[in-house]
């Protein structure tokens, strides 16, 4: 923050930094994320700092492009693994890979630690590289379509809530008759079996499904999978629990989503990221208030999560981060500004870290006034403030150990004590390869399930109309040549010849069939099997 829009802030000399900084001294354990600024000056000697204890109350870490969000995250992500706190990171961009290895000392670093008066010194974190179905450098993370559920799987797929209804009922169907949903082609081939003349009298109890919306969801599939989805969904689907793991020296490990990969599909990202959340939500345990969160879910670019989501799906999101609370799990949601996040789920953020924002614009003008509206009655002229702040400084405001909301403060920030930026490809291929999950998630297997079982059924059912069809003409031959005999006995002259014995009718020949019998089978299995759903309708896992 420049000096000039300092001294424009209300002065009062030490006595209200010295309250600003009185809100910020916690008794337990906390993270130290810098020095107050006041008055024009860096002030080292008052601490800007979180509860440890209240990292699972959720945040929000916004401003615009460039004004250090990034290295805010580094920053708390380093200090929760040395906690003991797993952390997940997406790293949407490449350049969060650094958190693995020590930082470079450089005059800036040097510079910044002596402002705010950090004993800086370099350290890598403990770390686990994933890929969204392996594109990419990483661990493979995949999710059964049963498991990501229709609502998630909607939302990617940009349904409406017409066709929403219809793929629920999809999934539905799919349960109920222990039709496994693992790809792709799975789904596929369950819509393209409930439109056709033998399926459509499978949903007549339930309701039905028109021709023209199950053309829709297959030509969202298609393009979905055009765009490489396909592997993202499959088997062995990728545990969550593994994100809450810690190092053998006790430090909680970093799980780092690489996804430059897929950054042009912003919204399949976004929704995988909360059906991990959803996952763990309906797996983990009540907690309540604990001292230290379980783990801290870090979602960049959250405003993508939100750009044409339902009115389900928005409900859904916000009973996920009310209750994801009480199970031990904080949230961060990253972004630009506040108002890309949901008031009913910006109210449930009590840890808030606004970076710079700009105001070159008349609509960037209205997100600013909007954005010091969600703050606390402050000392400090925040519009000047928020428009004035330099790259790595912010305005803080967190939960206190009782919970209240500590006062405004404007912070220079700490440097990271990892590398800031990406590490050498090479070392990241090879620190996947030698992570004990890389010979569990690293191929994919196919095994027998929707698919495989509907083409199963279709091959048999054709061939069984064939068997019928062939058997129906040899019945037809067998009453020529019966007739035939008939009249060649009546020719012969002397009577009480036996008759030629009747061959089987048609349906005797096909329901007595070996077919036939593996058909009935197949289809019966497992009928009156359903899968129960959390709130996003993601399947619970049966670990």
């Amino acid at each position: 923050m420049s000096d000039s829009t300092l001294e424009s802030t209300p002065s009062g000399g030490a006595g209200p930094a010295a309250e600003i900084a009185a809100g910020y001294a916690f008794d337990g354990p906390a993270l130290d994320l810098g020095a107050l600024l006041w008055g024009g000056a860096c002030l080292p000697e008052h601490r800007i700092r979180i509860p440890l204890a209240m990292l699972n109350r959720h945040g929000l870490v916004a401003g615009a492009t460039g004004t250090g969000k990034t290295k805010t995250l580094q920053l708390i992500a380093e200090q929760l693994s040395a906690q003991g706190v797993p952390v997940f990171l997406a790293d949407i961009k490449g350049d969060v890979s650094g958190v693995s290895a020590p930082g470079a000392p450089n005059d800036r670093i040097t510079a910044r630690a002596a402002e705010v008066g950090q004993e800086w010194r370099p350290a890598g974190c403990p770390a686990e590289f994933y890929a969204l179905g392996g594109l990419g450098s990483g661990i493979p993370v995949r999710a059964s379509v049963t498991s990501f559920g229709p609502v998630l799987l909607s939302k990617v797929l940009q349904l409406n809530r017409t066709q929403e209804q219809s793929l629920g009922l999809i999934f539905h169907y799919a349960d109920a008759k222990g039709l496994e949903l693992v790809d792709l082609k799975d789904l596929r081939a369950v819509v393209a079996f409930l439109v056709s003349d033998r399926g459509k009298a499978e949903l007549k109890g339930i309701g039905g499904l028109s021709t023209v919306t199950a053309g829709v969801i297959l030509r969202a599939l298609t393009a979905f999978e055009q765009q490489g989805a396909a592997e993202f969904f499959g088997e062995p689907e990728f545990d969550t629990g593994e994100l809450l793991r810690t190092a053998p020296d006790g430090r909680g490990l970093v799980s780092v989503l690489e996804l430059p990969a897929v950054q042009d599909r912003p919204q399949l990202f976004s929704t995988f990221l909360m059906w991990l959340l959803a996952d763990l939500f309906h797996d983990l345990p009540e907690v309540g208030d604990v001292d230290r969160p379980k783990l801290v879910f870090f979602f960049d670019e959250a405003h993508l999560l939100f750009d044409g989501a339902s009115k389900a799906f928005l409900q859904a999101i916000t009973q996920t981060v009310r209750l994801i609370r009480s199970k031990g799990v904080g949230i961060f949601f990253v972004t630009q500004t506040p108002k890309d996040v949901p008031g009913d789920v910006l109210a449930q953020l009590g840890n808030r870290v606004q970076h710079a924002l700009r105001a070159f614009t008349p609509d960037d003008a209205k997100a600013l006034k909007a954005t010091v509206r969600t703050f606390p009655v402050s000392a400090y002229d925040l519009e000047e403030v928020l428009t004035g702040l330099g790259t790595g400084e912010a305005v803080v405001t967190v939960l206190s150990e009782k919970g209240a909301p500590t006062p405004v403060a404007a912070t220079r920030l700490g440097a990271p004590r990892s590398l800031m930026g990406p590490v050498d490809p090479a070392d990241l291929d090879r620190a996947v390869k030698a992570s004990p999950l890389y010979a569990r998630y690293a191929e994919a297997v196919d095994r027998e399930s929707a698919y495989e079982k509907i083409s199963a059924e279709q091959a048999a059912a054709e061939a069984a109309a064939l068997a019928a069809a062939q058997a129906a003409e040899a019945e037809k031959q067998a009453a020529r040549a019966g007739k035939e005999a008939a009249r060649a006995g009546k020719r012969a002259g002397p009577a009480g010849r036996r008759a030629p014995e009747e061959p089987p009718s048609v349906v005797e020949q096909v329901v007595g069939s070996g077919l036939f019998t593996s058909l009935a089978r197949s289809v019966g299995t497992q009928l009156g099997r359903e899968i129960s759903r959390s709130i996003f309708g993601t399947a619970r896992r049966r670990r």
